[in-house]
């Protein structure tokens, strides 16, 4: 779960581990800025502050941990 994020220099990987039928609009909208596109698939972003709030958004959909 993505937790209590904040902005920093490192890398994330962001992984969808829940689906998006019956979460609301704006959590739709968020997971596909991140570029997620259906469980299991994940991404690699930089934890900036827009990054960060996006997650921040949907904690209970993604899986993040710090790309090695």
């Amino acid at each position: 779960m993505a937790k209590n994020l904040t902005p920093s220099d490192a890398k994330l990987e962001i992984t969808q581990i829940k689906g998006v039928i019956g979460a609301k609009q704006n959590q739709i909208a968020t997971l596909r800025s991140l570029g997620l596109k259906r469980i299991g698939h994940t991404v690699v972003r930089n934890a900036d502050a827009v990054t960060v709030g996006m997650l921040n958004t949907v904690p209970h959909l993604v899986n993040v941990e710090e790309a090695k």
